[in-house]
Formats: C-alpha cells, sequence, structure tokens
C-alpha cells in the first residue's frame, strides 16, 4: 500500500473516531412545576381564547400605536441586531467542521550575485518564478472540540432570538401600560377640571353671600384655599399626561422633535377600556417553552454547558491534515506543462505537554460560567411563576376593590346630592358639602386608578405566561 493510501485510510479512521466528544451531555434541569394555573373567576365573567388580548380592547388607536412601535423602536432594532450578529457566529462556528481550501497564484523575478560562487559558470543570474496552486487542510474533530462550537454558538443565536421576543414582548406591554396610564390621567383630569369649575361657582357665591351679609370671612376662606387645592391638583395631572405622552413618543420610536414636543392620538376613555376586560379561559403552565426569557436562559446554559466540552478537549491531541496541488515554473509558457506539476499531503499531530495549568484554569472558568447559567436559569423560572401568581392575586384583589368602591361611592353620591340641597337652603355649612364632595371625588378618583389597575394586571398576565394565551387544544 501507498503511503498516500496509508495516509488517507488513516485519515478516514479519524475522522470517524472523531465522533467521540469529552464534555458533558447536556440534560435540562429538573424543577417541580405546577400542573395547573387557575383562572381567577372575576365578576364581569367574561373570557378570551385570542393570543393578542389587546385586541378585544376594540381601540384602533392603541393598535395603531403598537403598529408604530413595533416599527420604529430602537429597542427592537437593537435587538434584530443582535440576532444577526449572533447568526454569522453561528455560521462562522459552523464553517469550522469542513475543510478550508485557498487558491494562490505568484510570480517573482530575483537577481542573484555573481560574486557569491554560488551560481555555475555561465548561469544567468536573473531568474523568475511563476507559481499557481490549490492549497486545503481540514482539522479532525477527534474530541468534539468543533462540535462544541457549534452547538455553543447556536444556542447563543436561539438566546438572541429569545431576548428579541424578550424586547417585543415588553415593548407590546409597555405601549400598552402607558396608554392606559394616560387614558386615566386624562379622566382624573377631567375630573379635576370639572370639580375645579364646582369650586369657581362656590367662590363666585360665596363672594355674593358675603357681600350680603349672609356669609362669613372663615367661609370664605375654606372656598379659597380649596380652589387653590384644586388647580394645584389640575396642574399635577397635566404634568402627568404630558410626561406619559413623552413616554410613549419614546417607545414609538419618533423623532427628539416630536418627542420633546409629543402629540399622541387618543382612543377609548378608561372606563370604555374597561368594560371590554375579558379573561382567559385557561392559563397555559408549559412556561419553560413559552416565556422567552425562560427560552433564553436554558439557551445560555445550552452554551455554557458547550463551553466546557470545548475547554475539555484542550487537554486531548489535535490532528490536521494539509495537502496542496500546483504548479511551478521558471518560464511562463512552461507552467502547465507536465514536468511542473507539484504537491504535497501532511498530517499534524500536536498534543498539550506543559502548559503551566493554562487549560485546567480554562476548564475550572468555563464549568464556573455553566453553574453561574444554571442558577440564572434556575432564578428565571422562580421569577416566572412568582409573576404568575402576583398577577393573578392583583387581578382577584382588583376586582373586589372595584365591586366595594362602586357601592362606595354610589352612597357618596347620594349624600353629595343631599348636603348641596341643604347648603344651598342654607341648613348645611361649607364644610359638610365640602367633605361630601371631596370624598365622593377621591372615590371616583381611585374606581378610574382602579380600572387601569385592572387593565394593567391583563398586560401583566399577558407578559407573565409568554405572550398571550390561547384555548388549550380538544
Amino acid at each position: 500500500m501507498s503511503y498516500t493510501m496509508k495516509l488517507g485510510v488513516l485519515a478516514a479512521a479519524l475522522v470517524l473516531a472523531g465522533c467521540a466528544g469529552v464534555g458533558p451531555t447536556y440534560q435540562q434541569p429538573a424543577l417541580e412545576l405546577p400542573t395547573k394555573l387557575v383562572v381567577p373567576k372575576l365578576q364581569a365573567g367574561k373570557t378570551s381564547e385570542q393570543a393578542h388580548w389587546w385586541k378585544q380592547l376594540h381601540d384602533p388607536v392603541l393598535s395603531a400605536l403598537l403598529d408604530e412601535a413595533a416599527l420604529h423602536n430602537q429597542d427592537l432594532l437593537l435587538a434584530s441586531a443582535r440576532i444577526a450578529e449572533a447568526r454569522a457566529s453561528s455560521i462562522g462556528a459552523q464553517a469550522n467542521r469542513y475543510p478550508s481550501v485557498d487558491a494562490a497564484a505568484s510570480s517573482s523575478r530575483n537577481r542573484s550575485s555573481t560574486n557569491a560562487g554560488k551560481l555555475p559558470q555561465g548561469a544567468n543570474p536573473i531568474s523568475n518564478d511563476f507559481q499557481i496552486s490549490l492549497s486545503a487542510s481540514y482539522e479532525v474533530d477527534l474530541w468534539g472540540k468543533l462540535a462544541n462550537a457549534d452547538t455553543a454558538a447556536r444556542a447563543r443565536l436561539l438566546a438572541q432570538e429569545a431576548n428579541r421576543a424578550i424586547v417585543q414582548t415588553s415593548l407590546v406591554a409597555n405601549v400598552v401600560q402607558n396608554y392606559l396610564s394616560l387614558r386615566s390621567f386624562d379622566a382624573q383630569l377631567a375630573l379635576a377640571e370639572n370639580t375645579l369649575k364646582t369650586r369657581q361657582e362656590y367662590a363666585r357665591l360665596v363672594d355674593k353671600r358675603l357681600a350680603a351679609g349672609s356669609s362669613n370671612q372663615l367661609e370664605a376662606n375654606q372656598v379659597k384655599a380649596e380652589l387653590a387645592a384644586n388647580q394645584i391638583s389640575v396642574a399635577q395631572l397635566r404634568q402627568s399626561v404630558s410626561n406619559t405622552e413623552s413616554a410613549l413618543a419614546v417607545l414609538l420610536g419618533r423623532s427628539p422633535k416630536q418627542i420633546a414636543q409629543p402629540e399622541i392620538a387618543r382612543g377609548l376613555e378608561i372606563a370604555a377600556l374597561y368594560q371590554q376586560l375579558t379573561m382567559p379561559l385557561d392559563l397555559p403552565s408549559d412556561l419553560l417553552q413559552r416565556r422567552p426569557d425562560i427560552v433564553a436562559a436554558e439557551q445560555a446554559l445550552i452554551a455554557a454547558n458547550a463551553d466546557v466540552g470545548q475547554a475539555k478537549a484542550q487537554y486531548f491531541p489535535s490532528l490536521r491534515f494539509t495537502t496542496s496541488l500546483g504548479r511551478e515554473s521558471r518560464v511562463l509558457e512552461d507552467l502547465f506543462s507536465p514536468a511542473s506539476m507539484l504537491w504535497n499531503l501532511a498530517a499534524g499531530l500536536t498534543q498539550p505537554v506543559f502548559r503551566a495549568g493554562a487549560i485546567g484554569a480554562l476548564v475550572d472558568g468555563a464549568q464556573a460560567r455553566k453553574d453561574q447559567a444554571l442558577a440564572q436559569y434556575v432564578q428565571t423560572v422562580q421569577a416566572s411563576f412568582r409573576d404568575v401568581h402576583d398577577v393573578l392575586s392583583n387581578l382577584r384583589a382588583n376586582d373586589e376593590v372595584a365591586a366595594s368602591s362602586q357601592a362606595r361611592l354610589l352612597a357618596l353620591q347620594e349624600t353629595r346630592r343631599l348636603v348641596q340641597l341643604r347648603y344651598k337652603s342654607g341648613y348645611s355649612s361649607y364644610q359638610d358639602l365640602l367633605n361630601a364632595e371631596r370624598d365622593a371625588l377621591q372615590v371616583q378618583a381611585s374606581l378610574v386608578e382602579n380600572q387601569r389597575q385592572q387593565l394593567s394586571s391583563m398586560v401583566a398576565l399577558y407578559k407573565a405566561v409568554g405572550g398571550g394565551w390561547q384555548r388549550p387544544a380538544q
């Protein structure tokens, strides 16, 4: 058997042997998980089966804002660019498992010294050299080093794709949350402005009564103080509206000019949005497959596990084959003649002998990063189920608060009506009227806030279960 054939047989045997890796086999961490998530039975008694629940709010303005954010939000564009970078790294890692082939061509012209005694008598000191060649090299993946690098790169690509899903889910949640806050502030501002008009009417009435001698300076001072307090509330709510508009403009990816002078369209009022509130028929408990942050954490763990295999492979020998085929001639016309052909075939085996503990440190570092990734994965799973628990608890509590607040508001509104009649007839003091109106206004404002909280809890639920829910397959 010729040398070339022997080398080829050896190469084939080592390639087949290269299927054996030295790294740890990945296994998903075993965690005790709930089999079902219980949906609270709210008083509204409504159900939902759509994955994108906000569409059931029937607010075209909100849907348009979400579409705008999906196109222009910078965090989303940044996440997409990171996916492209990770995909390129994955392609590069995969390419390392294949032979590399290079083509080369060169020409040179040299003059040798005639006084050095190296040239034969009468030889031409000027010579030419022309070369063309095709070379190839291949590293046999004996211990799974390249396979683990490929696995780690693909896992990091999947992690970046999951991170983009995290950004997208968070973006939807943040846009909806800010829109709900904006509509809530709008409603509270309308209440405060209506109350301000009432206070201004009372101030004019008290001035007339004071001039007529049927009122006193104490009552007049109370009216002025309450009027000023209401003006402060209006100013603060206008500030909240303006700040929320600028926050939305940033989320929508608008220009600096549009952020400095935000103009956010309005759709349904907060009360109308609340009336559209729906609950899912059932919640999925398979959060390990649904939540993008858990998917990203597990892919990071898979990559760290593969990194350990790459590091351990450094202990073992590496084998590389190289070959080249080409032609060389001193005369360009003879470059393609049979006599100008040249080739070589070589194999190199490298075994680390002494690295002063460098490889051991590499393995220890990779194992430590794997332990960190495992802890982060477990923490992410724990946090996800806590999120679901807290959101469901908030939904129940907000529903109970809404029912009690509504009953209280009806009673306070009737009390205010009676006190107003008694005040105009001179049977009740302004302080009695002030207390009745203040109590009713506080409950109205708290009801608006409760509606926002309940809607926001639904947004948090959407985010907690991984971006929506659907009816389980029958």
